[in-house]
């Protein structure tokens, strides 16, 4: 049937058909006789990386509160998930409907609290130990570190791995051990640079980095997170520093080192300017009389 003679409420067209119309979709993009040619080229490994870049847009989109592009953006990880099923159910290993199940019975049994019948009387923490136990019921005789993807991004599994590890006891008791061992790497780091080669240096520079995401977990900061906004904020300022060269008719590589050093600094000081005005004008705000509120 060519597509002018398709019933304009086929599957695909039918704008109401929920995640039966999306799996479908999928399933046609695949379609030997008459999917797509990339489509049908593609496989775990090779879609593997959108779904990693979905799921970061995901993040972009929260982050910048761009609730408008959330919507599509979260209809992006869907499509992933449903492609990779979609390649599982071709090679006989499972189907979207197998994904659904799985997902949908791991959470039942794993909030015994509201779909069970204990009780519901517990903080937020205890319910995180009583997920983790149930993670480590499931997983059954397994190292302490066996299932920590090594797929994640570096400053995640770190952390990963260092909630796994304290879980039996293994951690520093105090923050301040932690900022210890980050000197103690940084000046192992300086040595290796100094009179070491090049894989030491990688070694130790690996080394610090764990112990700064240790450290993120002590003060209960997402490493992640922090970095992002760090990166946003290096974005922004210089930013500002090429929209000052501008105004004087240069570029960056028309700069020097000092002259942009005096322009991060002028765009730091505007930023916790702003910064405060924002946060004087909230308070004020707060302050302003409302119905019951004299």
């Amino acid at each position: 049937m060519s597509q002018a003679t398709r019933s304009p409420r086929e599957p695909v067209h039918d704008p109401e058909g929920g995640i039966a119309r999306l799996v479908e979709i999928m399933a046609r993009l695949r379609d030997p006789a008459g999917g797509c040619p990339w489509d049908l080229e593609q496989d775990f490994s090779t879609i593997a990386p959108y779904t990693i870049e979905e799921a970061y847009e995901v993040a972009d989109a929260i982050d910048r509160q761009a609730w408008s592009e959330l919507k599509g953006e979260l209809g992006d990880l869907l499509f992933q998930a449903v492609y990779h099923a979609r390649l599982a159910e071709e090679a006989g290993h499972f189907a979207f409907g197998d994904v659904v199940r799985a997902i949908s019975d791991k959470m039942v049994a794993r909030h015994p609290h509201v779909f069970g019948d204990e009780s519901r009387d517990k903080s937020a923490a205890e319910q995180t130990r009583d997920w983790e136990r149930l993670k480590a019921t499931e997983r059954g005789a397994q190292g302490t570190l066996d299932g920590v993807a090594t797929g994640l991004p570096a400053l995640t599994r770190a952390i990963k791995l260092q909630n796994r590890a304290a879980r039996v006891g293994f951690d520093w008791p105090t923050t301040g051990e932690v900022i210890d061992k980050i000197a103690e790497e940084a000046r192992e780091l300086t040595e290796a640079r100094d009179s070491l080669g090049a894989a030491e240096v990688f070694e130790e520079m690996g080394d610090l980095l764990f112990v700064a995401a240790n450290l993120a977990r002590h003060l209960q900061v997402d490493p992640e997170a922090a970095l992002r906004a760090a990166n946003a904020k290096f974005t922004r300022r210089f930013a500002a520093i090429e929209a000052a060269l501008a105004a004087r008719g240069k570029r960056p590589e028309d700069s020097d080192l000092a002259e942009m050093d005096a322009l991060w600094n002028a765009a730091k000081a505007a930023e916790k300017a702003a910064g405060k005005m924002a946060g004087k004008a909230a308070e004020d705000a707060g302050d302003t009389p409302r119905p019951g509120n004299t």
